[in-house]
């Protein structure tokens, strides 16, 4: 009899534990099966000493959301397609019920996907900006931005130069430096290519005022569009000379041109998108605390845009400057490849900048043509491959990498503490729902254990896989 009434009370035990047990979402990806529902798994009122993932309710920095580029060559890609095809292809990044990018970039003028060089007033000498226009992307950029919007309305977009008109810059050429093998994909003579550390734009007050003009001129003209820029960030990557449309700044000049000239010009025209000391592509902290230490530049800096090379001082940055914006405003590209180690790679950065601060982390290329050659010839990886000639889609590794955090951690999202930072992160969202990312980058099967307030979970992560779960 006593061994039948402790019998009856484990199954009631059991009963009420299965009773209060929350039932999990789970998503799964690998190299041979993406976007897959996981198995049923219940969130139990158990507590894990040894728990390989312990989550806390400790909120780190607010999540403002994920997003991409829009750039010439990927509109040129898009259009290659039938519309049904190319309407699905948008649907399937920028819709909430899918990958929901809620923060995208933008160039002002030409970038390294541009089809070529140009910026919205090439008339040399024009510094009251007369022939100021933005004529040419009214019939790309524009259609691809609002293509998007109209699946999201509410979705953001921040803009960067990667060139200031060939008129304003010393060499009086869009590019900052000659091909290192001799191929002329610039036009530029030996003699043009710019300084090693010398600031590339005319540091002149008539140069300096026009270019300020200049900024204010774009926003008014694409609000005039109905599309607001949230933030400009003054120059994509002013620590390199390239051979695509590029500039390099010195950091006091570049803090200089926005605390004398860009800063006071959107407070005189009224102007609120924020200004952001961005997008920097230097490991250096030196080169960031130049313009947060200049007390006129520091006024209108409202964050930090880090890319490449910047990914080393973000660490720094974020320790320094307790409630700075930060942005990570270009995902490393890759060499065309598309496959799952780059993607992995991809995950890697995600987890260091999202666990040093980071705000916003920012795609590439979203599509482009099967190739992912640039005007330049380097070939790069983007989420999104067309192959023209047929009309094929493939959605590539990186695609279900990004739509992992951005279809399941929502603006506005916390990153939550836990007791360590390997290969998982875990955020609250707005609704109160814990979601956390993790990956098993081994080549086979593993359990791990994951506990959040007295309560547990067991998962079986397949080999090679990005997961998220929701609960």
């Amino acid at each position: 009899m006593k061994k039948n009434l402790i019998i009856s009370i484990l199954a009631i035990l059991t009963a009420t534990n299965l009773l209060h047990a929350q039932q999990v979402e789970w998503v799964y990806s690998t190299m041979e099966n993406r976007w897959q529902k996981g198995d049923k798994i219940n969130l139990e009122n158990k507590q894990v000493g040894d728990a390989d993932i312990k989550i806390t309710d400790e909120k780190l920095q607010i999540i403002e959301g994920f997003g991409g580029c829009f750039n010439e060559m990927g509109w040129d890609a898009l259009m290659s397609l039938p519309q049904k095809e190319r309407d699905e292809v948008l649907e399937n990044i920028f819709s909430p019920a899918e990958a929901n990018f809620t923060i995208n970039r933008m160039p002002m003028g030409a970038s390294d996907y541009g089809l070529n060089f140009y910026s919205f007033n090439d008339v040399a000498d024009d510094f009251k900006m007369i022939n100021f226009n933005i004529h040419r992307d009214r019939y790309i950029l524009i259609p691809y931005i609002k293509a998007a919007q109209k699946l999201n309305p509410s979705f953001r977009i921040w803009a960067s130069p990667w060139s200031p008109p060939a008129w304003m810059k010393t060499n009086n050429h869009y590019a900052g430096s000659m091909d290192e093998k001799g191929r002329d994909y610039n036009g530029l003579a030996r003699e043009q290519a710019n300084s090693e550390h010398a600031t590339g734009f005319k540091m002149l007050k008539g140069y300096l005022e026009a270019y300020a003009l200049y900024f204010a001129k774009f926003v008014k003209a694409y609000e005039a569009e109905g599309i607001k820029i949230e933030a400009v960030h003054v120059q994509n990557e002013p620590c390199s000379n390239q051979k695509f449309p590029s500039c390099k700044w010195r950091p006091e000049d570049l803090s200089y041109f926005i605390g004398e000239y860009l800063g006071p010009k959107f407070e005189e025209e009224n102007i609120e998108t924020e200004i952001f000391f961005g997008t920097i592509n230097t490991r250096f902290p030196d080169y960031f605390r130049t313009a947060l230490k200049d007390e006129k530049a520091k006024k209108y800096i409202k964050g930090i845009g880090f890319q490449w090379s910047g990914k080393d001082a973000i660490p720094y940055i974020y320790k320094e400057y307790p409630g700075l914006k930060l942005i990570q405003t270009e995902s490393e590209c890759g060499n065309g490849n598309n496959d799952w180690g780059y993607a992995e790679y991809t995950w890697g950065l995600i987890n260091h900048y999202l666990t040093n601060g980071a705000n916003v982390y920012t795609y590439w290329n979203m599509v482009l043509d099967k190739t992912g050659v640039s005007t330049w010839g380097w070939r790069q990886n983007s989420m999104v491959s067309i192959e023209k000639a047929t009309g094929k889609v493939t959605y590539n590794p990186e695609y279900y990498v990004m739509k992992h955090l951005s279809a399941y951690v929502m603006p506005g999202a916390y990153r939550l503490k836990t007791n360590k930072q390997d290969n998982h992160l875990a955020f609250v969202n707005p609704d109160g729902k814990i979601v956390v990312i993790v990956t098993n980058k081994e080549e086979v099967e593993k359990n791990i254990k994951i506990s959040y307030n007295n309560k547990r979970m067991i998962l079986n992560l397949k080999a090679k896989s990005f997961n998220t779960i929701r609960f």
